[in-house]
């Protein structure tokens, strides 16, 4: 991933370094039980320990040169490792293992650290966006559907539907946290037969992974489930952008991104203030979904392995992970800094001179006794010559003599904002239940 979208809490849980320092806990660990076993000398294990290199961009580099000559990266690393603990201890290091036991492994461990990191950037964009609903609780907006005027809701329902849905990502990615926090070190086609049992489940304890039956690889429906639960919240973010870039239009303005000193929104135009940020999550979401697309292609490998994964995930898990982790984050800062007009909002649900009211002038007209067809036609009527003619859809409703049966207080109330939003509060409610913690 590009250094742009790169946030340093994520990248460092996929850095070169930090996945050859979990190669080499992972081998060290397996010697270890070895050792515990009988199999390996207790002081032979105990000498890898002390004399296993530091992992840093020294190490690295090295395990890049060797891979020069043995065209194989985990034989390169074991290489190295060997290398800097000296013989004849060293000689042990990846005793009865494959490279998936450790490569595997070690994406299962980094995927589910990766999966803490997304479900506490999803918890802090959640206090947000729950701050948000309830802040704009009363703040009263036109609904649109089809992106016509349709009836009046809040800004405050808007926000708390964001709200429930950030929580079902949530409960997305710690599903994909169980699925993915896994282990296998079951040999060459997972069958234990240089290795025992006993050494997996060690491993497993230390790293706090499960242990899992598997081919020489783990399963990738697990890795695909991973790539699912980020590309949801790329999803989610985007179903919140694309509001926002639509509520930010100059015709619209009901909101606008914040501003801060000396930006500029235009290279050209100084008046300008593009949704830059809505704009960003949105593009970055349609990687997410391309990276989707080839996780869900890596489930299907022949027999007990292929490599056709591999060179995929390198670059999928990662920057998957990756862009998750910056679009929750960037959609929080977003949301911080976002300014609301509802003064706006009032006069654009004005704007279609009250014909949003059309529907409870609809059922006033059915409860005064007449058909619903004929009901429809009176206001479809008034309503299309209102927008016509720029005039109150009430007035012309009040002068139409088919209208002379209904009460003055059946059209009061029909017309009543307050009526019409008097349950918009059920999803602000329904946040009382969230985890914020």
């Amino acid at each position: 991933m590009i250094g742009r979208y790169t946030l340093p809490e994520m990248a460092a849980i996929f850095s070169d370094v930090a996945r050859f320092d979990r190669y080499l806990e992972i081998e060290l660990l397996a010697t270890e039980a070895h050792a515990a076993l009988g199999v390996v000398p207790a002081a032979d294990a105990a000498t890898c320990r002390r004399n296993a290199p530091t992992v840093d961009d020294n190490f690295v580099q090295a395990v890049s040169d060797r891979e020069a000559v043995t065209d194989h990266d985990v034989a390169a690393f074991v290489d190295v490792v060997q290398a800097a603990i000296g013989m004849p201890a060293g000689a042990w290091i990846h005793y009865g293992l494959t490279s998936s036991d450790i490569v595997d492994t070690a994406w299962c461990w980094m995927m589910r650290d990766a999966c803490d990191l997304l479900i506490s950037a999803a918890t802090e964009l959640l206090r947000t966006v729950v701050a948000l609903a309830r802040g704009h609780r009363e703040t009263v907006m036109i609904g649109r559907t089809h992106g016509i005027h349709a009836e009046p809701t809040t800004f405050g329902a808007k926000a708390a539907l964001w709200a429930l849905q950030i929580d079902r990502d949530r409960t997305r990615l710690r599903a994909a946290r169980s699925t993915v926090a896994v282990c296998k070190l079951s040999g060459a086609v997972g069958t234990y037969s240089n290795i025992d049992p006993a050494i997996e489940a060690h491993v497993a304890a230390a790293t706090g992974l499960v242990p899992v039956p598997a081919t020489q690889v783990v399963a990738r429906d697990r890795h695909a489930e991973f790539l699912y639960a980020c590309t949801a919240v790329g999803n989610t973010m985007e179903m919140i952008a694309v509001e926002l870039r639509h509520l930010q239009r100059t015709e619209l303005r009901e909101v606008q991104e914040g501003f801060k000193p000396g930006q500029k929104g235009s290279s050209a135009m100084p008046h300008k203030r593009n949704p830059i940020a809505a704009e960003t999550i949105t593009g970055l979401s349609r990687v997410l979904r391309g990276n989707l697309q080839a996780g869900m292609q890596n489930i299907a490998l022949w027999h007990e392995r292929d490599i056709s994964h591999s060179s995929v995930e390198r670059i999928v898990l990662p920057d998957s992970a990756m862009l998750a982790f910056y679009v929750l984050r960037r959609m929080n800062r977003l949301l911080q800094g976002l300014e609301v007009f509802p003064d706006r909002m009032l006069a654009n649900l004005g704007a279609s001179n009250g014909v949003v009211f059309s529907q409870p002038v609809l059922l006033a007209l059915v409860r005064s006794g007449m058909s619903r067809d004929d009901s429809y036609r009176i206001v479809q009527d008034n309503a299309a010559s209102a927008m016509a003619n720029n005039q109150p859809f009430r007035e012309l409703l009040e002068a139409d003599k088919r209208m002379k049966a209904v009460p003055a207080t059946v059209i009061d109330e029909a017309f009543d904002i307050a009526r019409s939003v008097r349950h918009a509060t059920r999803g602000i409610e329904a946040l009382a239940a969230l985890d914020l913690g």
